[in-house]
Parts: structure tokens; sequence; C-alpha cells
């Protein structure tokens, strides 16, 4: 099949292993995710993959989710209708949704404005109770499918295409299942999937295209259920079941199932096929293009799953069927799973003992908990419980620790991260995984647990320690194997492009190109700052309407060049060290010392006393200075920096908060501070938390605001809450920028709620990163098997945080920027070190002694960790 905007061809149901009747089919189910329906552009292709299937001779129908961020939105609304005001929530809402009827040459209050109306009449008599009942919120949750199914229905009206739009719940019910907990039941439904001749009936009599919800279904009482987070994709499956589709297409915003999340391993490779079983493992194990629930309809129904990018529907993607010719052992995926609880039950008394095991899960069963990963020994059964969908209630948990206590000892740990390898034979693999495993000598598994059926091998650790433990499983285990029926091109390459720099086509560096290659003929090594690109990041954030203050981090970067630059842009300074005191008042004279926050840590008593003889504003960060020099406090004003319990951040050694960090004071001390505070005479009047770097999130500061106004009630002298930085910036290909506007608007809600007080940032590598790159030159270049290596003149001397971190920085060869990558090549320096890497797995043009590398975002925390390790000169500094 083809159309006018480029479709990749679909493989023939029958090649694939469905029946006969299956393959002749005339019904194909479309799914449409929350992104792929969010823009005007998509929807233009959305109507040209509908029309080339009616021009097919076949009957699509359209399943789709809610725009993007909505599902997001209204559980936001709903949490601000209990505890504040919603207006503003409901207001995004709404807005959201008249922008995309205007952009498609819509009335969107003709078309929404009665569905609109009931949500504001349900959040009003939330914000009346003060609280929601799990009814309320489905009939809330299920309106963001149905407003945008009834926007995608007029806009293909207006396309000329015959379209009839039909509520899911008059078409699915979902099936009572014993045991389930009652919440479970309407958040988590499930329904019947065999073929349904009465269902095609009703179908049938419409022309052209059904569109429906995904998400929602109802009950056999006739009440709105839900599918579960990810559900439009089981509604999906669910219809291609009992319409006996010849196909489903899922149409998402990636073009398929990738070995690893481009996101934490830009090399992942797309799958090309893919078994159900394989589907099911990688799905259940936390891929989260598809939903684990989509895959047993399939399997049942004999019907293939394609999964195709809408923004890149040339790409042919995934299929999805029952067609496996392998018989060797194959690792297809490495995935991670966040929001696991575990439950660990320890007692000598069941060894030996019949009928304990029985005993337990009885008490699980009683609860409604469904467990997920199990190991046991002679004395102790931990499992794992999935709670990331909020599918378990504290009463649940408690009631369940309650039973199972009658029975045993019992530990919970909480935010735990299932990494698991899924394919086939796993066993086999586990030699060669040995080098990945050095990641646990300073961390450890929690629960290690194999599939029965050997297809699934997963390791339960600390959240934080997920990502990293994916990026190294993937180059020992993924990273090497070539082309095959399997395995497709990475993420890197697909969306290379023909022009290598498409992605940072509009980067400062791209446009300064020429520049560049002139200083690089005279500076072998160097690191060029943009000025022009801080200031407009300074003022991106003076900008922000519910910020009281700006704080530049100097650790980030002390160039006094770029100090001044922030100075110039309305930005003050934060210091956490007296030699950065001594450097700022150096190079801005006159500095006022209000403009400077002053937060030591673990520092001696001689630099606390330093910078309250200075007048600066000073932040504790522990109570032992209280303990042990409480008279030094004494009449001071003070700043506490609060550990917020769980760190956020794009490498553990830049999570600054949570049990593994040295920083802050923890929730559980805040009585003791504030007994210290009193007896010493001094006086709290900032509240403040870091959570760590790179964060892309928007609503991370919200959270955090929020937490940190609990503890600011217990000290009456609090006007500040300063939320710490961590603004992330984008580094690898996929990853998109903070949303700023987004992050005024989360903010805006703490500022209603408590516009007592005044709220601070502290943004370090937001400001100065993408503002700095280093350039060096090619020295060598090296085959050594099936890897290739491009040696250059600096390394981790000059830039240590890819050694440090596992920092990802993007390079570019800017000699060759004009030529298309076809090499993969690993990126090394000069220095003694085997870790003196600069990047792994990089797509290149063919690159030659002498070529000008480019080290991109090296603005922040490059040239100020530096050294002359190996007696080798860093790169010096140059400001444009």
């Amino acid at each position: 099949m083809s159309s006018t905007i480029g479709e990749a061809r679909f493989e023939d149901s029958a090649a694939l292993g469905a029946a006969a009747e299956t393959a002749n089919s005339p019904w194909v189910v479309m799914k449409f995710g929350g992104t792929s329906v969010s823009t005007a552009e998509n929807w233009t292709t959305i109507a040209g993959l509908v029309r080339a299937r009616l021009d097919a001779g076949l009957r699509p129908v359209i399943v789709h989710s809610a725009l993007r961020g909505v599902s997001n939105a209204l559980e936001t609304t709903l949490s601000q209708a209990v505890s504040g005001n919603p207006r503003d929530g409901l207001a995004r809402i709404r807005s959201q949704h008249y922008d995309l009827a205007a952009a498609l040459g819509l009335d969107g209050a003709e078309i929404l404005d009665e569905r609109l109306h009931e949500l504001e009449q349900l959040v009003a008599g939330v914000r009346l109770v003060k609280e929601v009942s799990v009814r309320v919120r489905v009939r809330v949750m299920a309106l963001g499918e149905l407003m945008s199914t009834l926007l995608g229905a007029a806009f293909l009206e207006t396309q000329n295409l015959p379209v009839q739009w039909l509520d899911a719940r008059d078409l699915l019910t979902s099936r009572s299942r014993p045991g389930r907990n009652p919440v479970t039941s309407y958040l988590s439904a499930t329904c019947d999937y065999s073929r349904d001749q009465s269902l095609v009936d009703k179908l049938a009599v419409h022309d052209g295209v059904v569109l429906t919800q995904g998400f929602i279904a109802r009950n056999m009482s006739g009440e709105t259920v839900l599918l579960g987070r990810g559900g439009s994709d089981t509604s999906a499956a669910y219809f291609a079941g009992r319409l006996g589709a010849r196909r489903l297409e899922i149409w998402t915003d990636v073009p398929g199932m990738f070995t690893a999340d481009p996101r934490v391993v830009p090399s992942a490779r797309l799958l090309v096929g893919l078994h159900y079983d394989e589907a099911q493992e990688l799905a259940s194990a936390g891929s989260s293009v598809l939903h684990p629930r989509c895959i047993s309809p399939a399997r049942d129904g004999g019907f293939p799953i394609f999964i195709r990018s809408t923004a890149d529907p040339q790409i042919s993607g995934t299929v999805i069927s029952s067609v496996t010719d392998e018989v060797e052992p194959q690792v297809k995926g490495i995935c991670i799973r966040n929001g696991l609880t575990l439950v660990s039950m320890t007692t000598v008394g069941m060894w030996h003992e019949v009928g304990f095991l029985a005993k337990a899960f009885t008490a699980f069963a009683e609860n409604g908990v469904s467990v997920d990963l199990i190991s046991t020994s002679e004395t102790n059964v931990t499992v794992s419980i999935d709670t990331s969908d909020g599918l378990l209630p504290d009463d649940v948990e408690e009631a369940l620790v309650h039973d199972l206590e009658k029975l045993c000892r019992v530990s919970v740990i909480s935010n735990c991260s299932a990494v698991s390898l899924v394919g086939r034979k796993i066993r086999t693999i586990i030699p060669r995984m040995a080098p990945a495993l050095e990641v646990f000598e300073e961390e450890r598994i929690h629960l290690m647990s194999q599939a029965a059926n050997d297809l699934n091998l997963s390791f339960v650790v600390d959240k934080q320690q997920g990502p990293r433990l994916v990026s190294k499983l993937h180059a020992s285990i993924i990273r090497k194997k070539g082309a095959t029926h399997v395995f497709g091109p990475s993420w890197d390459r697909l969306f290379a492009g023909d022009e290598p720099v498409a992605r940072a086509a509009d980067t400062w560096w791209m446009k300064k190109r020429e520049a560049l290659l002139a200083l690089a003929e005279s500076n072998s090594n160097a690191y060029v700052y943009d000025r022009d690109s801080v200031a407009a990041a300074a003022n991106s954030l003076t900008g922000l309407q519910n910020v009281d203050r700006i704080l530049y981090a100097v650790k980030a970067n002390f160039n006094a060049e770029l100090l001044k630059a922030v100075d110039a842009n309305g930005v003050d300074f934060e210091c956490v060290s007296p030699g950065e005191v001594e450097w700022l008042e150096e190079v801005i004279p006159g500095l006022d010392p209000d403009r400077i926050l002053f937060t030591p840590n673990f520092a001696p008593r001689e630099e606390y006393a330093w910078g309250l003889e200075r007048g600066l504003q000073v932040t504790l960060d522990n109570l032992f200075p209280l303990q042990a020099w409480p008279e030094l406090f004494r009449g001071h004003k003070l700043f506490v920096r609060i550990d917020p319990g769980q760190g956020r951040g794009h490498h553990e050694h830049v999570k600054t908060a949570g049990v593994h960090s040295k920083f802050g004071v923890p929730r559980f001390e805040i009585a003791e501070l504030k007994r210290l505070v009193d007896a010493a005479g001094a006086e709290v009047i900032g509240i403040h938390a870091h959570s760590g770097s790179g964060i892309l999130d928007p609503n991370n500061w919200r959270t955090v605001a929020g937490e940190l106004v609990q503890i600011a009630e217990q000290f009456p002298g609090v006007k500040t809450i300063d939320l710490g930085g961590g603004l992330g910036v984008p580094e690898k290909p996929g990853d998109k920028p903070i949303d700023l506007a987004q992050v005024d608007a989360t903010l805006a809600e703490i500022k209603d709620a408590y516009p007592q007080y005044c709220l601070w940032l502290e943004p370090g590598r937001y400001i100065v990163s993408r503002a700095g790159v280093l350039l060096t030159r090619v020295t060598q270049t090296k085959g050594k098997g099936e890897m290739r290596y491009i040696g250059v003149g600096t390394g981790m001397n000059s830039l240590i945080r890819p050694a440090l971190y596992g920092a990802y920085h993007e390079i570019v060869n800017l000699t060759r920027a004009d030529q298309p990558p076809s090499e993969t090549v690993t990126i090394v320096g000069p220095i003694c070190e085997t870790g003196d890497r600069l990047g792994s797995d990089r797509l290149l043009p063919p690159t030659e002694e002498g070529d000008v590398i480019l080290i991109a975002n090296a603005g922040a925390y490059g040239y100020v960790m530096s050294s002359k390790y190996n007696m080798r000169e860093v790169a010096r500094e140059i400001v444009i």
C-alpha cells in the first residue's frame, strides 16, 4: 500500500501467520497516541493514512487518545480542586483544545463546550467535598478522550472523509474479575476480545470511517471505567479482536520498539520483527511504546501488530506476529520499569513448612494486590509490586503489611526499578553480562528473577541505578550486532538524516561554524563560549512571571566574562566556597553582598563565620553546625537546605537528594532542626532544596515547592522558598527542551496558594551549558576488531563529565559537518586511562587526522573541573 504521504508498505497478514479469514478481513484498526493527535500537521498525515485505506477497499476503525498531556492535566486539576483552586488547570485544558481546534479550522466552543461544562461541574463537586471518589475520577479522566475524538471526527469531515463518531462505552463492556481491588476494577478494567459478530454488524452499517475513544469502557452496571494508563493500545486490540481485523496499527511518536529506551541509549536499535511472546515480555518489562495488555488479543486473534510513527510514516517500524525462525540465543531488548515496591518476608518458620507461601499469597489476594517478580530462599520470600499507576493506596499497603506480619517479619523497599533482559534462551547470555555488572560495585541488587520461559532475566535495583545499568548492558550485549531481520538501524542513525547536523541546525555553533574553524587553526584545544547565548538563557529565566529571584550557581562556570554577562542580565549568584565569593567580588567590583547566597557543604567552622561576618546569606545543610557551634548563629537569619527525599537528574552523582546523597536535612530531622534553631537564638527565613541536575520534567518544581511549603509552615520566619536548580538542557537525540512556560505555570499554582512566599531558582548548567563548546583536533584513527576509535587532542583532563558521570555530549565533526554520517565510532582522548572516552557509539562522517571535532553542551562543569592529569595542558578558554 502506498499513499501520497510516502507511507511504508504493510506486509501481508497471511505471510505473518494470520488465518485466511483474518488476512482477508476488510477491518483495519488504527490507534493514534496523544502526541499523534495533538498537532494540525499530524492530523493532515492521519487524514492521508485513512484515505489510503479507504482507497484500498478497507474499513478503518480509528481509536485515539486524549491530547498530549491532558490526562496528566486532568489529574492535576482534580488535585487542585481538593487542595486549592482548579481555575488555572481548567483554563489550560480548555485552551489546549481550543488552540488545536483553531489550528484545524474548527469552532472549538461549538464542538467542545458541552463536555467542558461537564468537566467544570464535576470539578466543582470535588472542590465542594474536598475529595475525589473513584467514580468521579474515571468520569473526569474519560473526558480527555471524548473531547479529543470529537475534534478528530470534525476535522476528518472537513477533509471530505465519511466519519462516524461513536462512544466506546457503547461498544466495550468490562468484565468482572473475582478478587480484584474495587478501585482497580474502575481504573484498570478488562474486556472480552473474542470475535463478536454483533459488533461487526453494528459498525458495518456506518459507511467509511468509524472513530472512537481509547482508554474507556462501561461496566455491567453502566458506569464508566478506565482500562489503565496506556489503555488506548488495549482498547484498539480489543476492537481488532472483536472485529476479526486483518491487522492492528499502532501509530505513535516513535517508529517502533527499540532494543532500549533511546533517551537512555541513543545507539538503541530498531526491532524490525518480534514474536508475540517477546513483545509481551518487552512491554511488560517497561518498554513504553506498547501496553502489555494489547498482546493477548493479537496472539489469540492471530492478527499482526504494526508499530509506526505518525511523524515518519515512511519508516516501516516494528511488526509483531506469530512468525519466528530463530533458534539461537538472542537478547532483543533491555528495558527499565520504574515504580516498583518490594515486599520482603523473612522467617525461619517457613523452612520446610507446608503451606507458608499459600498463606502469604492469600494475604495478597485478599487485599487485591497483584504480585510481579518473585525470589525465594529457605527463610525469605521477596516479591515486587507495580505501583507506577497509583493503584496501591496507602491504606491497602498498610493492611497488606499488617496481615503479613502475622506470618513473618516484613520490610518494604520503595522507589525501585526493574532492569530486564528480554529475548530467547536468556540463560546462555549470562556469562556475557560480567562487564556490565561492575556497576554494582557500590550498589546492590535487591532481587534477581529469571522467567521460567527463559525469555526474561530481571534485576530490581534502586531507581537511580537503572539507567546506568541499562547503558552498560546494552553496550556489552547488543551494540555489536549487525543488521538482521530482527535488528534494524539505530535511533541516532535513523534520525541523523542526510544532514548530520539537522538536529543542531539552529545552534549558535553551527551558525558560527566558519569562525570556530578559524579559531581552531590557532588553538588546538579550546573551550569557546558564546556571550549572546548566555544572555539569552539568562533572559529566558528572568522573564518567568512566578519566580522572584534567579541565582546563578557560580560553580558551573566561573569565567570572568560570563559572570559579567550573567550580572548584566539581572541574575544574582550562589557560591559554595569563600574562593568563589572572593573571585566574584573581584570580577564585579562593588557587588552587593545581599546578591550572594552562600551554601557551604561539610565546611569547617571558620567558613560559616567568614560568611556571616561579610553579611552573606548563609545556608546550613545539616544539623552539625547548630549542634557543635550554636553560639556562631545567635541572632542570625539563616537558610536551611532540605533533602526532599528523592533525587532527580541524569546521573546518580548529580542527584543531590535522597538517601544516597550527602546534601540536606532529611524530613525526619525537621523537629530536631526546629529545636536547635530555637536553642541557638537563630531564625530560619528561607527553605532551600536542590533535587539534582538535568531535570526536564516541569512538574518537578511543583512537587519540590509543595514539599518545601509544608516544611516552611513550621518556621514562622520563612519568607523564601528556594527551589534550587537542575533545569535540564537537551543532550541526546530525541530530547526536548524543558518547557519554561509550563514551569512558570506550575509555579503559579504555588504562588496562588501561598502568596506569602517568594520563590527562587538557582540554575547553573541551564545558563551556560549550551553556550560552550570544546574544540579539539583528530590526532589518530584506529580500528580494533569491530571497534573504530577516533583519537583527539584532549580528553578527561579537559572534560571529565563523560568519565565521571557517564554524561552524554553531542559530538560533531565540524570540518565535515556538511557530509552525512556513515561510521559508528568511539571518541577517546590521550590520557592513560581506560575511562578516557568522550563519547561511545557515535555517528560521524569519515573522519581523518586534523579534522576539527566539536563537543557540544560543554559550557558547564567543563573547564572548572579540568586538571593537568598526565601533565597534559587543559584546553584554554575563549569568549566570542
